[in-house]
C-alpha cells in the first residue's frame, strides 16, 4: 500500500478540530513563492534596509519593543 494512500486515509478519520491543525500546519510548511520581480523588490528594499542601519539610521531594539507594545494595546 501507498503511504500517501495511508494518510489521506487516516485523515478522514481525524476529529474536525484535528484536521484544521493539520491543514495549518501543512500551510506552514509550504515555502512561499515569489515571482522575480518581488524577490528582486524584496532584496532591493534589504539592501536600502541595510545601508540605513550601517549610516546609522533606524531604531533600536529596545524602541522597537517600545513600539511594538504600544501597537498592540490599540
Amino acid at each position: 500500500m501507498n503511504t500517501l494512500l495511508e494518510i489521506q486515509e487516516a485523515i478522514t478519520h481525524l476529529p474536525s478540530k484535528e484536521k484544521d491543525a493539520l491543514s495549518a500546519w501543512l500551510s506552514s510548511q509550504a515555502e512561499p513563492v515569489l515571482s522575480a520581480v518581488e524577490e528582486e523588490a524584496l532584496l532591493r528594499s534589504l539592501d536600502e534596509a541595510a545601508r540605513d542601519l550601517d549610516s546609522g539610521k533606524g531604531v533600536t531594539l529596545d524602541e522597537v519593543r517600545n513600539r511594538m507594545a504600544s501597537w498592540a494595546a490599540k
